[in-house]
């Protein structure tokens, strides 16, 4: 199940697959189908008189208080890779929930534009190994995401204007998966404002195995004090009073220090600690 540069050159019992507005289904022999009576949208002017085949249904509308299903598929599998560009205005507006072997609750709920790392709905270059924004807003998830028997992900428009052009991409393998594999989980809070000297809790009642992979935090300062010393601090298990992991400070546990002097883009993260004379970091 596990791909990288090291064993590229294995043969490998997969099925690939890939939906898009124009293959839904992400069934096989079925891209690229879509005429101008059976699309959603009306298409993209470039290749407007192409006609079947060339770009006919790049996109869906998804209209104000209104669901759509990008993903409804039968495993086993692995999700490998998501593409999704929007406007930014929608970045708040619009939440993605993935559900695994027919959940009625979702395993992720999140805002889409927190959910690959762009808060404030303003569009930020990051290139990491897990998440990347790309030149102009293209947004890609490459977290491996096994199910057994099914996996389903929607997008609900919560804001009041329509969002006219949501483009999107879903790559996945039909493969076997291990008895070990884990299922991927993402929760998404906030608090405004947080009280002097309270704790933010950024995720909590987790039971069970498993591995914390990260956390994307966005903050905004709203005073000339520094907010940094807040250490990072991990309760495990029969953990009361005193955590097992305190760190040393915000921004050290995001592998910066010295109160994120300079903008800059790593391999697990990005602050952006200027906007508009207030203090915001991501």
């Amino acid at each position: 199940m596990h791909i990288d540069l090291g064993n590229l050159f294995e043969k490998r019992n997969v099925e690939s697959r890939s939906i898009s507005a124009e293959n839904p289904n992400g069934e096989k022999s079925k891209g690229g189908m879509a005429t101008a009576e059976s699309t959603l949208h009306e298409g993209a002017n470039a290749a407007r008189e192409l006609g079947q085949g060339w770009k006919v249904s790049p996109c869906i509308p998804l209209p104000a208080g209104q669901t759509a299903t990008l993903m409804d598929v039968d495993g086993p599998g692995v999700i490998r890779h998501m593409w999704i560009t929007l406007d930014t205005k929608f970045y708040r507006d619009v939440t993605i929930r993935i559900y695994w072997d027919n959940e009625t609750e979702p395993s992720v709920e999140s805002p889409i534009g927190d959910f690959l790392c762009c808060s404030w709905k303003a569009r930020q270059s990051i290139l990491s190994i897990p998440i990347n924004v790309n030149s102009s807003g293209g947004m890609n998830c490459y977290f491996a995401m096994p199910f057994r028997k099914h996996a389903r992900i929607t997008v609900e428009n919560d804001g009041p204007n329509d969002l006219n052009h949501f483009f999107y991409t879903i790559n996945y393998t039909l493969e076997p998966v291990s008895d070990d594999a884990l299922y991927f989980h993402a929760q998404w809070r906030r608090t405004n404002p947080l009280t002097y000297g309270t704790d933010y809790t950024m995720i909590d009642n987790i039971q069970g195995q498993g591995q914390y992979i990260g956390t994307f935090m966005a903050w905004q300062q709203n005073n000339a004090g520094w907010w940094g010393e807040g250490e990072i601090k991990m309760f495990i298990d029969d953990d009361d009073k005193f955590p097992t992991i305190c760190g040393t400070g915000t921004e050290d546990y995001f592998g910066g220090a010295w109160c994120f002097g300079e903008e800059f883009s790593a391999t697990y993260g990005k602050p952006l600690p200027i906007s508009n004379n207030k203090a915001k970091s991501a």
